[in-house]
């Protein structure tokens, strides 16, 4: 499925390109902003879930697609992460977006903003032991 998507996305962009709708200099920003999305669902889909032994990845909870990166000046990019928790009623939705912040963090290279999750810097200390139990493994 992944490999169909990417042919899809090659050919919607060089089709766009050669119709003179989308400029080469577009089209490298575009791909920029893809490996930089890539680069984060790299960072991200090794965290494991807060209940469950799997990664988020294996959940579904995040995948590639949920990833969206976008430039914001130079080297400071905004990252959005929209993710599916297993049940739309999950109590611990919180928690992984508070994971995801937290690996964005300690994880990423480059200088981003984040918006999965908003938190509060003075969570309690259970959820800090979660936070690390989930994001180291």
């Amino acid at each position: 499925m992944e490999v169909a998507l990417g042919l899809a996305s090659l050919t919607l962009a060089k089709l766009l390109r050669f119709s003179g709708l989308v400029s080469s200099r577009d089209e490298l920003k575009v791909k920029k902003m893809e490996e930089k999305a890539l680069e984060v669902y790299d960072v991200i889909r090794s965290i494991r879930d807060p209940e469950k032994p799997n990664t988020l990845e294996e959940l579904e909870v995040v995948t590639e697609n949920c990833v969206e990166v976008q430039e914001l000046g130079e080297d400071e990019y905004l990252i959005v992460i929209k993710f599916s928790p297993t049940v739309p009623h999950c109590s611990l939705a919180t928690l992984i977006g508070l994971c995801l912040q937290v690996k964005l963090q300690r994880c990423l290279p480059f200088k981003h903003k984040g918006s999965c999750l908003s938190v509060c810097l003075s969570v309690c200390l259970s959820v800090c032991l979660s936070v690390r139990a989930c994001v180291l493994g």
